[in-house]
């Protein structure tokens, strides 16, 4: 039932009646009644003032009079506050909406809706992922939730960086360094071993340049002049030419990484439909660059690299392929892109990527679309998020200053285990509560994550994250649980929870209406998040909900109430509720308990 769209119809009815206006009633100016106003939705008159001739008080008592009238089974009362009509909906509207609660609605993808293909992730295979990546996975695998239950195709694919300069760097380190160290020999995750090796060639790296920095050259041309720097860029070349060594150790390594993130991965709840490897697509890239030369959209210098010329587009030259014919990240995308539409014809491609790349998007879609006119250009999106910062300061991989995922995983879980045994407020067996605790404490990484709009810079508080008042995961958990063991109670004392039939007179207290108003704007919510690729807008409804039931749960009755009809609502009303705590929490990739 949509209550904004059957009232924009009415009102549409009667502004043609009264004036022969015809108009669609947009709904922004239809929206829900704030609440220190009596009403249940608002419509603001005042754009429609001109054409009808009427004062803005007039319009909206006319239109109020003849909602009430001619609509008195869905509209019980109207007052007007400067132009602001407010519209009081019968209480039978809002209990047919518990009344429809109980049905089993089942969502699947529509086929008339858009193919969307989402990128996120993207990690390097010389690091384990850190907590800028858990943003980027997390807020990657909501949005393709989101997407999915407003029913479109969701494909979800990742891109792994495993070839380039700063590959070579953990290899020749490792190679060097590394006296054959294996993630066995060292008792450590694959991903973490080579992540140990790229710290070590930054700080071999610094010995080598500070000679050259002390003899005046600036700290770029002394890191070309290092030799440990040469000998990565012509491990690179020979990585280009299949050289055999080099791609053994490079397999090696990389086939490390893979089994480290594939725990890191499945410990946060992300998994891919396709996984692609910049190794396979550069070559693509390449070819499309050719392309370009051949067609003159790109240009080569007298040093043999390619560009693109992009002034006349208000931007300025770019680097398609380096003079020893080595590919940049924009040759990989090109090729990625162009793999991705044969592959799967998406209507629109969106890519998590930070904030620091909106230049590169701009450009790639620019190339795509203005300079190749290929078909897909249009349909690439960039779902540009902010930073995450921490209290110390910025993340430096090469500098080992990262705060690595595993570690932070388990850090929350600790922390979920140290608050909740201090708090005593559960008594499980070790294995249940192990699993609590891990729900809660990636329940609650998650969730401080995810509330934050994603373009904004966040900062990043495990204590806070864990709070059991707050505005937290464990909040919303204990909530759930909390509205579950009611239900149990019911069921256990045999107390029916369904509503036989709805009385025309039956009377709604303040926080049953709320609440009720509340649940029934989910639908809303999800729709708006999904066509801002947006997950925060979840978490905070999610977080609205939870406080409007306890405030509910604290102000009414509900195993005290003698009517039976009335406690079997209030009992449906509490069962709504856990089912769309339980089903928005799932959007963000958290799961709630059943008990606690």
């Amino acid at each position: 039932m949509n209550l904004q769209q059957t009232l924009a119809s009415y009102i549409q009815k009667i502004l043609f009646e009264l004036y022969e206006y015809e108009v669609d009633i947009n709904f922004n100016t239809l929206q829900k009644t704030k609440k220190e106003f009596e009403g249940d939705f608002t419509f603001v008159v005042f754009p429609y003032v001109k054409a009808t001739r009427k004062s803005p008080d007039y319009l909206a008592a006319e239109i109020g009079e003849k909602l009430t009238a001619e609509y008195a089974e869905m509209v019980k009362g109207f007052n007007v506050i400067k132009g602001f009509l407010n519209i009081v909906l019968q209480e039978d509207v809002w209990l047919k909406i518990i009344a429809e609660s109980r049905k089993q609605k089942v969502e699947s993808k529509d086929p008339q809706k858009p193919k969307i293909l989402i990128e996120y992730s993207s990690p390097n295979t010389n690091k384990p992922l850190h907590l800028g990546h858990v943003r980027n996975n997390l807020l990657g695998n909501a949005v393709a939730n989101i997407l999915e239950a407003c029913g479109n195709r969701v494909v979800r694919v990742n891109l792994v960086n495993d070839r380039g300069i700063h590959i070579c760097k953990s290899m020749l380190a490792w190679q060097k360094f590394g006296n054959n160290e294996t993630p066995q020999s060292a008792g450590i995750k694959g991903d973490h071993l080579v992540g140990k090796y790229y710290v070590i060639f930054d700080k071999e790296l610094k010995k080598e340049s500070s000679e050259w920095v002390s003899k005046g050259f600036s700290e770029e041309e002394a890191q070309k002049k290092s030799l440990l720097m040469q000998e990565a860029q012509t491990m690179l070349r020979k990585w280009e030419e299949n050289d055999p060594e080099v791609k053994k150790i490079w397999t090696q390594m990389n086939g490390w990484v893979y089994e480290g993130f594939e725990k890191t991965y499945k410990r946060l709840g992300i998994h891919f439909d396709k996984i692609y490897y910049e190794s396979e697509t550069y070559l693509s890239g390449k070819q499309i660059v050719e392309e370009g030369l051949n067609s003159g959209v790109f240009y080569k210098k007298e040093d043999g690299s390619v560009w693109v010329d992009l002034s006349g587009e208000g931007l300025d030259e770019k680097l398609l392929l380096r003079s020893d014919g080595t590919s940049v990240y924009m040759t990989q995308d090109l090729g990625t892109a162009q793999l991705r539409y044969n592959e799967y014809q998406p209507e629109k491609m969106i890519y998590v990527v930070g904030n620091e790349q909106n230049y590169h998007f701009d450009v790639l879609k620019l190339i795509l679309d203005k300079k190749l006119h290929k078909e897909y250009g249009k349909t690439i999106e960039h779902l540009s998020y902010g930073m995450v910062e921490l209290p110390f300061g910025k993340m430096k991989s090469r500098e080992g200053t990262v705060v690595d995922a595993d570690d932070l995983m388990e850090a929350m879980f600790q922390e979920a285990k140290a608050t909740s045994e201090a708090l005593g407020k559960f008594n499980f067996e070790e294995q249940e509560a192990s699993e609590l605790y891990e729900m809660l404490g990636m329940g609650a990484l998650k969730y401080f994550i995810l509330k934050v709009d994603p373009k904004k810079n966040m900062l990043f508080n495990p204590e806070e994250s864990i709070d059991f008042n707050g505005n937290t995961a464990p909040f919303i958990q204990y909530t759930h649980a909390r509205i579950k063991s009611l239900l149990r109670k019911a069921e256990e004392n045999e107390i029916a929870c369904k509503v036989v039939d709805f009385l025309s007179d039956f009377t709604l207290g303040n926080p049953e209406k709320e609440l009720i108003k509340l649940l029934y704007e989910y639908d809303a919510v999800l729709e708006n998040a999904a066509n801002m690729l947006s997950p925060a807008l979840i978490a905070n409804y999610v977080f609205e909900l939870a406080k409007e039931f306890n405030r509910f749960y604290q102000e009414i009755p509900i195993f005290k109430e003698t009517d039976k009809q009335q406690r079997a609502l209030r009992l449906q009303i509490a069962a709504h509720c856990a089912t769309t705590v339980k089903k928005a929490m799932k959007l963000l990739g958290i799961d709630v308990p059943e008990r606690m």
